[in-house]
């Protein structure tokens, strides 16, 4: 591992409990948690940042998740076949991560983001409404293919936002309301992640030792989150899902254009 002054050990901690937080809620931790690994471990290789941001990751999205599914937020057997989906996904976008060209990724990102922006805040209703019945073989297939294989693949290749956009794909293809799609989409999102971290892993991008201090942070800031999202519902997640959208927005444009 490279030397890593304290002052920098204590900020990546910091931002992994932050991250943690953000992601139990309503996803995009990393939009804190990778800036912060570019900023602590200066010059390290892109794909070391990445694999070691999935390790952190994984903790906490998986403590988030274990909470959602102990409450019986979860229809466990959707969020599994689109979690399958997701994996096979992040595996194939990991796989392509080393040649993606960034500059071209992120304006693409900004206009999506923009339109769920715009969405979320013409519809005051959107995801606020209770949860529907069982959901139709068709909003399952569509679930897999958009929020599994689409959304899958772009968590290897890119990363930051993935469980924003998830949530979001969670509302629109199954109709859920926005706390039963965080929950279902961090079991979706620990799919992800472990696929991505395989291949990361595999390739030896992780450094392990700073992602296990990191991810005990994570993992309280992810418990923390859960457990505050189900107490105060729909309306909470959804104020800070605007918060992270325009955030993510700002960022990628900080990156596009001005750093």
């Amino acid at each position: 591992m490279p030397d890593i002054s304290m002052t920098a050990i204590v900020l990546l901690c910091l931002a992994a409990a932050a991250a943690g937080w953000i992601d139990a809620v309503v996803g995009g931790g990393g939009l804190l948690q990778l800036p912060a690994l570019l900023v602590g471990v200066p010059g390290l290789p892109p794909a070391y940042i990445l694999g070691t941001n999935k390790a952190v990751a994984v903790v906490g999205t998986s403590a988030a998740a274990a909470t959602y599914v102990s409450k019986g937020l979860v229809d466990v057997r959707a969020a599994v076949r689109i979690g399958l989906a997701a994996a096979l996904g992040s595996l194939a976008g990991a796989f392509f991560a080393a040649g993606i060209d960034s500059e071209v990724l992120r304006p693409l990102i900004m206009g999506v983001l923009l339109a769920v922006l715009a969405f979320v805040l013409l519809r005051p209703a959107f995801g606020t409404a209770p949860a529907t019945g069982p959901v139709t073989r068709q909003r399952i297939i569509a679930g897999i293919l958009v929020a599994g294989g689409g959304i899958g693949f772009y968590d290897g290749l890119f990363g930051p936002g993935t469980g924003t956009f998830l949530v979001i794909a969670l509302v629109a293809t199954l109709r859920m309301n926005l706390v039963t799609a965080s929950a279902t989409a961090k079991v979706v999102n620990v799919c992800t992640n472990l696929g991505a971290l395989v291949t990361f892993a595999v390739q030896g991008t992780v450094l392990w030792r700073l992602a296990a201090l990191m991810a005990v942070f994570n993992l309280a800031g992810g418990t923390v989150g859960a457990r505050m999202a189900l107490k105060r519902g729909s309306g909470f997640v959804r104020a800070v899902l605007v918060v992270v959208v325009v955030s993510l927005v700002c960022k990628l444009a900080y990156d596009q254009w001005l750093a």
